[in-house]
């Protein structure tokens, strides 16, 4: 998956104008991006502040590690009960 240009600092501070009264098309434009992206985003940081974005990019980091442990550990079972039962 691509990376976005604007870090979750950027996408909060580009969601707070919005908020401010600014119109969603003008942020958009202002800040070249489609309102697609926008509506996105707004979806997963609405009312988020900077240290809950640092949070769940944490907590999703920590996610997708633990995911990938237990597909490792199912793996390595998977690998076990087919030599235990072709024995």
């Amino acid at each position: 998956m691509r990376k976005s240009r604007f870090s979750e600092e950027q996408i909060i501070s580009i969601l707070a104008e919005q908020e401010r009264g600014m119109s969603t098309s003008e942020v958009c434009r202002r800040h070249g991006m489609s309102s697609a992206t926008f509506y996105k985003w707004k979806a997963k940081f609405g009312g988020m502040d900077v240290s809950d974005a640092r949070r769940l990019k944490t907590l999703e980091t920590e996610n997708a590690r633990l995911k990938k442990l237990l597909a490792d550990s199912m793996l390595d079972n998977s690998i076990l009960k087919d030599l235990l039962g072709k024995s």
